[in-house]
Parts: structure tokens; sequence; C-alpha cells
């Protein structure tokens, strides 16, 4: 059967997932993809066309995107990535492909409150790393995760939501298809319709958060950095737990933070889907060329 006759973006993850774990295990330059596709019942040719349907990347670039020596070589081509503009391979127009995010946070009372006396709506949407589950004020965006065939809808949701166990949720998947199509869409991320956030956790966290705003796709930064950063250069286990508290994966960059080495540590969605954004982002630059 050849499973790509009623694929979309939105469900090609899965076979993406499949294939991020096999090339993450074995390294583009030895994995046998000809195998691989047949133990998916695809092609060779296929599954080179379902990437780059997905990302705009073969199946070994995209794994060399997100290698190891690729993470290394960002961190050694700055001295701080957040002090500078430099971003990979992408010209003075490069700002009009990344995403253009303006933020606010909610007073620390609200945070000690437990989000009590605020309104949120929830809902669950396609997007390119599985079904995204969004979470909303009035304001902006204040949660974003993702469920996949581990992870339901439903305990998306909870995850989301136990930041807030006093806010007051109701689910309305038409208020958020907005809010998720522009976060994914790189032809509607815009400076004059920037993607709205709520930031909601405590000052450090704030911090932190506000600090992976000021990564730039394309490039990679270790905790060390951004605690130096914030004016905590001994802090980076605290960061790193604040890194992974990140409410609004994605729109906010937690995934291109990765270890002093350069490794790609953990992701509080999973590993394989940090490389799937990497990989991903890798395209949206590839592409502005």
């Amino acid at each position: 059967m050849n499973t790509l006759a009623t694929a979309t973006p939105a469900t090609d993850y899965d076979t993406i997932r499949a294939a991020i774990r096999y090339l993450s295990e074995t390294g583009p330059d030895v994995a046998d993809l000809g195998r691989f596709a047949r133990a998916l019942g695809l092609t060779e040719r296929q599954l080179t066309d379902l990437f780059r349907r997905w990302c705009g990347l073969s199946p070994k670039s995209f794994a060399q995107a997100v290698a190891l020596d690729h993470a290394k070589s960002l961190l050694r081509a700055q001295e701080s990535v957040l002090d500078t503009t430099y971003e990979v391979g992408l010209s003075s127009t490069s700002r009009l492909h990344d995403l253009f995010v303006t933020y606010e946070a909610m007073p620390p009372g609200v945070f000690r409150a437990g989000g009590a006396g605020i309104d949120m709506v929830w809902g669950a949407a396609p997007s390119p790393f599985g079904t995204a589950v969004v979470t909303a004020t009035e304001y902006g965006m204040s949660g974003l995760g993702f469920a996949d065939a581990e992870t339901s809808i439903e305990q998306a949701f909870e995850d989301l939501a136990r930041r807030w166990p006093n806010a007051r949720f109701t689910r309305n998947d038409a208020r958020i298809a907005p809010l998720a199509a522009q976060a994914f869409d790189p032809a509607r991320w815009s400076a004059d319709h920037p993607v709205r956030v709520v930031l909601i956790g405590t000052d450090f966290e704030v911090k932190v958060w506000e600090t992976l705003l000021k990564i730039p796709v394309g490039c990679a930064t270790t905790y060390g950095e951004v605690a130096s950063h914030i004016g905590r250069p001994s802090a980076s286990r605290a960061v790193g737990a604040a890194v992974g508290k990140n409410p609004i994966s994605f729109v906010v960059p937690c995934h291109r933070v990765v270890g002093t080495s350069g490794a790609l540590t953990g992701y509080h969605w999973g590993v394989p889907r940090k490389r799937a954004i990497l990989g991903w982002e890798a395209g949206v630059i590839s592409a502005a060329h």
C-alpha cells in the first residue's frame, strides 16, 4: 500500500518521527535508507520525497542538519550567539524567516495564585510535529504542547493545565486553530503581525524564556551561555530546569539550547521531536536561499 497517497503535512510526522529515531540511532553516513523505507512500506524515493515535502531537505541533509558536529560548529562559530545577530546561511532579510514574537509577562501574583480568576481556552490543531495542543488567554498563546501515539490530546492538555490549577479552561478548537496556524506557517511570520504569547512563571523562569526568544533560527546556544546572559553564570542547572518548564514549546525556542558539548539533550516533548524541529527549521533556512 502506498501510504503517501493519503498523507498530509500534518500526518507525515508519524513517519518522519520513526525515520528520525532510525537516523539518530544509526547516523546519516551508515543508515540503510532503502531497507528502512521498505520497513515503512515505502520506497527509498518515496521516503526522500516525504522528507522534502515535510521540511525541504533530503533525509541525509536533515540528519546532518541536527548532527552533533553541526551543533558544535554553531557554538564554535560564535563567541556568544545571544550577543550577536549572526544567523547561519541567511542574508540580511533573514529576520523575515524567523518567528516574530511579541510577549508580555503576567503579574507574579497571578502565578502564585495558580491562575485564579484567569479564563483560558484550549484546543488541538494540526502541526508539522504531530497534533499541537494549545492554551490561550485573551492576551495571546499561553501554552503549546504536542500529542502523538504515546501522548493523547487530553494528556498533553493536562500537562499544560496543571501549571495553572486554579484557572478556568474551556475547550474551543476553532479559537485555537488560527493561533496554531500562524505559529507553524513561515509565510505568516511577520513583524507587522507577530505571534502573541503570554509568559507566566517565576521571575527567574520568565527571564530565561525571554532569553530563549533571542536565539535566532538556525543557531544553538548552551545552558551556561543562557545563565551568563541573565547574570547568573553559576546557575546552569537552574536554567536547565527553567528551560524544561517552558510552557510554549516551539514558539519560545527551548529546542535551540544544547549541552556544552553540543549534544541534543532532553526535551519535554521528546528528543526525536527536538531533532524534528531543528531539521524543519533547517528547511526554512534552505528555502530562504
